[in-house]
């Protein structure tokens, strides 16, 4: 049963995202979206600890100190600020290395979504925001990225999600022009 449950929760997840990324111009990360969740890695783990009303990597961590499927699925997902940490050989520690803006418009899509499939009927447009700011402090998230994202997110909940589309869009055309010249 837990089998069945979990492909409907991601299918519903990625489905959300790729519809937020199609609005924000982003067509084909948003059909390519999260697809290792669908490798034994992460969906056995997805199975055995799943949670309607939240992520099973959490139960995972509760369990056993970390998370099998979360160690897999940031290392190959490039919208995970965790994907962006790197050594710093002049400060001789891992460091976060600022998000491209496309995998940043895939993460702000991502956090809407989740918020979405997660929170259901209780969802607003400040609900990512108000994820972002309970852990905000703790992450390890690079400085203009973590500024960007929370920008971002307070656009979505001041002014919805049709002005967020719009700058998100923005973001997506300057990186593609900076790639042109």
């Amino acid at each position: 049963m837990n089998a069945w449950k979990h492909l409907k929760t991601i299918s519903k997840h990625r489905r959300l995202v790729f519809r937020h990324c199609r609005k924000a111009g982003l067509f084909w990360q948003g059909l390519v979206h999260d697809l290792s969740k669908f490798s034994w890695a992460e969906f056995s783990v997805g199975v055995q600890y799943y949670q309607e009303n939240r992520s099973p990597n959490e139960k995972e961590r509760r369990e056993i100190g970390y998370s099998t499927a979360w160690l897999h699925h940031q290392g190959r997902n490039k919208h995970h600020f965790e994907y962006w940490l790197d050594y710093n050989p002049v400060k001789k520690v891992l460091s976060p290395i600022e998000m491209p803006p496309r995998y940043l418009v895939e993460m702000v899509c991502d956090r809407m979504a989740a918020s979405k499939v997660y929170e259901g009927s209780n969802y607003t447009n400040a609900s990512p925001l108000e994820y972002l700011l309970r852990s905000k402090d703790r992450i390890m998230m690079h400085e203009q990225t973590k500024e960007d994202l929370e920008r971002l997110l307070t656009l979505l909940k001041d002014e919805g999600e049709e002005a967020l589309f719009e700058q998100l869009r923005l973001l997506v055309k300057s990186e593609k022009k900076r790639h042109i010249q």
